[in-house]
This record gives C-alpha cells, sequence and structure tokens, in this order.
C-alpha cells in the first residue's frame, strides 16, 4: 500500500473526509508534487527548532479546523526574518486570534518557507455529471473576488495545459511585465499534467485544493494545500 493509500484509508478509518494541511502536503510530497519546506508545532520551541532547520525568511500559520480563512483573524504572518521577529509575531498571532476567537481549537501552528512569485490556484473537483475537473487560474486572497479561472476534464493533455495558462485573464502577468522574468511556463505545465494524472489514480477525492501555487522564473511552489474525500456510506 503506497503512503497516499495510507494517509486516505486512515482518514477514513477515523471518518474524516477532510485532511489536515499537514497530511495534505505531506502527501503531495510524497508524489512528487514541488511542495514548500513546511514544518509544523504545537508551541513556540517547537516553531523555533522547525524554522532554523527549515531557513530564514519563514511564514507561520495557525492550524485549526475551526478557522476556515486564516488572514481573516490575523492567523498568517509573513516575512519572519529570525528568532527574535519568530518570538514578536507568534504572540502577535495568538493575540489576534484570542481576540477574534476566543474559544476556538487550535491544533498548532505551521511554519513554511517564505516564497514569492505569482500567486495562482489549482484545483480539482467532481461534477457529478462530467466527473472530475480541473481548475487553473490566479489565486490567494483574490480568487474569490476576480474568479479569473479556466477549467478543464481530467485527464488533461500536455496541449490543454498549454492552452489552460494562456486563457486566464491575467496570462500576460506570467509573461512577466514591470521589469519581472517571465515565470516558468514548463514547471507549470508540468504540475498541471501531474494533478490530473493524481486526481485521475486517486478517485477517492472529491475536491483538491492548491492555494496558493507561487510561480517564478525558478519554478513552481505548492505553499498551501487542501484535500477533501469523498463520504463513503
Amino acid at each position: 500500500m503506497s503512503k497516499t493509500e495510507q494517509v486516505i484509508k486512515k482518514a477514513m478509518q477515523q471518518k474524516r473526509n477532510v485532511l489536515t494541511v499537514q497530511e495534505s502536503k505531506s502527501l503531495l510530497f510524497n508524489e512528487g508534487f514541488p511542495v514548500n519546506p513546511t514544518g509544523f508545532g504545537t508551541n513556540l520551541e517547537e516553531l523555533l527548532s522547525e524554522a532554523d532547520r527549515i531557513g530564514y525568511p519563514v511564514v507561520i500559520k495557525v492550524s485549526s479546523e475551526e478557522i476556515v480563512h486564516k488572514s481573516d483573524v490575523g492567523g498568517v504572518i509573513t516575512g519572519i526574518r529570525n528568532k527574535t521577529d519568530l518570538k514578536e509575531q507568534f504572540k502577535v498571532m495568538q493575540e489576534k486570534i484570542k481576540e477574534k476567537h476566543p474559544k476556538v481549537k487550535i491544533d498548532g501552528y505551521i511554519v513554511e518557507k517564505m516564497e514569492s512569485g505569482v500567486e495562482l490556484l489549482i484545483g480539482s473537483t467532481q461534477d457529478p455529471m462530467f466527473g472530475p475537473i480541473l481548475a487553473f487560474g490566479l489565486g490567494g486572497i483574490y480568487v474569490e473576488v476576480l474568479k479569473d479561472v479556466v477549467f478543464r476534464l481530467i485527464p488533461i493533455e500536455r496541449e490543454d495545459a498549454t492552452e489552460m495558462i494562456s486563457e486566464i485573464k491575467a496570462a500576460k502577468i506570467l509573461d512577466g511585465i514591470r521589469g519581472q522574468p517571465p515565470v516558468d511556463k514548463k514547471a507549470l505545465i508540468d504540475l498541471l499534467i501531474k494533478t490530473s494524472q493524481f486526481i485521475d489514480q486517486n478517485p477517492e477525492i472529491e475536491e483538491l485544493d492548491l492555494n496558493p501555487v507561487f510561480a517564478s522564473d525558478k519554478g513552481v511552489s505548492v505553499v498551501d494545500a487542501r484535500i477533501i474525500l469523498k463520504s463513503f456510506a
């Protein structure tokens, strides 16, 4: 049994259909996805240790099933430069979350390597009529506002992936604007194809959300991931 099958089976046995961010990113990393270096801790000491392992600058995020939009409650802090900064920002995060959600259950905290580039979205969902559908578009915090997303039926070919990249309204950004270099489109196309293959090979997955995926001239990096499994009776 593969590690992916093990993670899915464990969640199903626990009657969970939503994988944690840690589970999702670890699963994708084992599948060969370009996931950014990530660690997890339940307290400041563990976060400091993980940040040393990953290397600064880092991002910290709260991990809680009760918090859907982390940014709205101060649950995401970027650009942390060193240990002193991490200690200060961790305290700020705890205070903001306590102010917004005093009774929220926090599972722990995620620490990640700070990435840069164009924020993109790659995802999939199961359509009751057409089956699995692949989505690609502009990502980050503006995805719900701009809705700059295109779709294809899974599985896709390289030609499909190339067309998807060129069809979004923000396509010119990927070519580089205002002195910025163009993103590595080959790496982006490879990631779209890999995502299509992954969903095609794992029919237990109802939804996949990779957002954001940072794309730059140096490649692509999956920064956040969410996997939802089908509900089984």
